[in-house]
């Protein structure tokens, strides 16, 4: 009997150690021969942890399951969820990044390739690089990180570049409110990353890579370097990877917890040692990165995409999605929902479907007012705008963005004029303090909504015209993306911010 429980940190902080704890010594206890495997989350975190049980017929799951319910669960009198492939939030997924996170023992290799890991990577051993490239370019994939680039374009312009040495740099400093994509790949598959950043290696003639990683997540960190350990005994780095001739190595760096540090020319700043701050474009990473080298910056997600793409081919990835969004989203549900985690679909689903439907609505039970799309510096999409279907242009047409594809919902509750001005505090809390326009105007703009709430009719047009010159002059999205949910509660929630004029008089 196979009895699997989750080592991902979310289950982990909602009891998971000590469910398997209790399991392994009640089964000792009983003298039942288990093999207890600690795997990656499902994503279902209203579930978690969620125990899986294979008895010989698949995979049956329970949850929440505590470790006063172990006796039961051994008993098999404790109430089932069924197959877990059944339960109707993962059964109405596309997973093809996610396809084994949660299946498999993230640090064993031969679970790995037993699911279809290494076939990319073998199939790009025998491109040329610029077979990879095109590869990826046709299957349409885009960055997940928040800005939507074009993976492909990206990658020619690194292996077009002349120099005697070329990088791969992974975002993995996932600092978005609502988003735990990242955190969840490295935790429950960290083979795939390593994997896809072995691929981009190939494809553009990098020979070293880095994963910059949040201090935040230790058990992301603890996995991941182990994961590269294995990977390296075993030929997957190193000289000569895959007895390809080709060689592709990989470290594992931690970053401070700048949030700023997400943004690719403030982390390539942190991973040299010096100030996390941003650096002014051009020249783009592309073709002076890493210590002025030709870098690939990519987010996690990105880079664990690429395995799927050259495992079943560029047309196969591209036949899922919308318009020029291709392939599939992994949408982080959080906030005030009854049904929160990781929904993994092809790009196009409308908001509302996946907030009403998917999500289950609030938790609390009260009306939807509001859903923040793209972390804290997403717009509010008000209910109105629930028929936008999930795709990059869009969200952009509806004045919003994708982001991370992080989105938090809120109810009729909130004050839509203090989450105006927690994007402003935040932004000058997190700015790095190289443009005027962000780590000024962040500053003017806590005070100048301070001035709204305290019924200042003049600082609201004040606040637009603030709003407009941080998006025009900054040098970054931290500043230049933060008026989008200043201005998307001051645009669909003006209610909130007279209520506050009305309630100073």
């Amino acid at each position: 009997m196979k009895i699997y429980v989750p080592m991902d940190s979310a289950a982990k902080a909602l009891g998971a150690d000590e469910v398997a704890a209790a399991i392994a010594a009640e089964a000792a206890s009983r003298g039942l021969d288990i093999d207890l495997i600690r795997n990656g989350t499902r994503g279902m975190i209203w579930l978690e942890p969620l125990v899986e049980i294979d008895r010989g017929a698949g995979r049956e799951g329970y949850g929440p399951v505590t470790a006063a319910d172990v006796p039961a669960l051994l008993d098999g009198t404790l109430d089932s969820l069924g197959p877990v492939e059944n339960i109707p939030f993962f059964a109405r997924q596309t997973r093809l990044t996610f396809a084994r996170c949660g299946v498999t023992d993230p640090l064993s290799l031969s679970d790995y390739e037993a699911n279809g890991g290494l076939a990319g990577l073998r199939r790009a051993a025998a491109m040329s690089g610029a077979e990879i490239v095109e590869e990826v370019t046709r299957s349409g994939l885009r960055g997940r990180g928040g800005a939507g680039f074009p993976t492909g374009i990206k990658w020619n312009t690194v292996l077009q570049a002349q120099a005697d040495q070329k990088y791969i740099v992974c975002n993995a400093d996932e600092g978005d409110s609502g988003t735990f994509a990242d955190r969840m790949i490295m935790e429950g598959d960290p083979f795939c990353l390593i994997e896809g950043m072995a691929i981009a290696g190939l494809a553009v003639g990098a020979t070293k890579g880095y994963v910059y990683l949040r201090s935040e997540y230790p058990d992301a960190i603890r996995v991941m370097q182990e994961a590269v350990r294995i990977a390296r005994a075993n030929g997957i780095l190193g000289a000569g990877i895959l007895a390809s001739g080709r060689s592709f190595d990989m470290e594992i760096r931690t970053g401070a917890g700048a949030y700023v540090c997400g943004e690719e020319t403030s982390l390539l700043n942190s991973l040299e040692g010096k100030r996390g701050v941003v650096r002014a474009k051009p020249p783009l990473p592309a073709l002076e990165g890493f210590r002025g080298r030709p870098t690939v910056v990519n987010n996690v997600i990105s880079l664990a995409t690429v395995p799927v793409i050259l495992e079943k081919g560029a047309d196969h990835y591209a036949d899922f999605g919308l318009g020029r969004s291709r392939g599939t989203i992994p949408v982080q549900i959080a906030g005030n929902v009854k049904y929160g985690g990781l929904f993994e679909t092809a790009f196009g689903m409308p908001l509302g479907e996946l907030v009403l439907d998917i999500a289950g609505g609030t938790a609390s039970g009260r009306p939807v007012k509001a859903v923040q799309v793209g972390g804290p510096l997403g717009a509010y999409m008000p209910c109105g705008k629930f028929e936008t279907p999930f795709g990059y242009e869009e969200f952009d047409g509806a004045g919003g963005l994708i982001g991370h594809a992080g989105i938090v919902v809120f109810d009729d509750s909130a004050d839509m004029l203090q989450m105006a001005r927690f994007a402003m505090e935040f932004c000058a809390v997190e700015s790095c303090g190289k443009c005027t326009p962000c780590r000024i105007g962040a500053v003017r703009g806590v005070e100048t909504i301070d001035r709204i709430a305290a019924g200042d009719p003049a600082a609201v047009p004040l606040l637009t015209d603030l709003c407009e010159t941080m998006t025009d002059g900054s040098l970054c999205a931290l500043g230049g993306f933060t008026p989008y949910p200043v201005m998307s509660a001051l645009t669909h929630f003006p209610d909130d911010f007279a209520t506050a004029k009305e309630a100073a008089e």
